[in-house]
């Protein structure tokens, strides 16, 4: 299942999240990401060699979010640390759009 080629669904509610079990068969094709908030979010840690290239991995995620319109949480920590999670806020879990996005994510750093 290759999520890169896939795009956000814009999400108002209605739906219910992934069960743990759907976020599970999910979560074997986003390496790196864990299950955390009671399996209501999936988070991944990066480190860069200074905050410089930090912040420009940010920006560059930036872009993604916005063209999805699919928004992460980020938190820069350590200078060089970047903490991203993800969730669908109008479900109060995760969605297919959540895995959509780290795989982006995930294509970014490995370029």
């Amino acid at each position: 299942m290759d999520l890169t080629k896939k795009h956000c669904v814009p999400c108002e509610g209605g739906i219910p999240p992934f069960t743990q079990r759907k976020a599970r068969q999910y979560l074997k094709n986003a390496q790196g990401w864990e299950l955390v908030d009671d399996d209501k979010k999936i988070e991944k840690e990066f480190t860069f060699k200074n905050f410089v290239e930090a912040i420009d991995f940010v920006n560059n995620v930036a872009e993604i979010a916005e063209r999805e319109d699919h928004h992460p949480d980020l938190f820069i920590h350590a200078y060089k640390k970047l903490r991203i999670t993800l969730s669908t806020h109008a479900i109060g879990g995760l969605s297919e759009n959540d895995f959509i996005l780290a795989a982006k994510i995930d294509a970014l750093e490995a370029r």
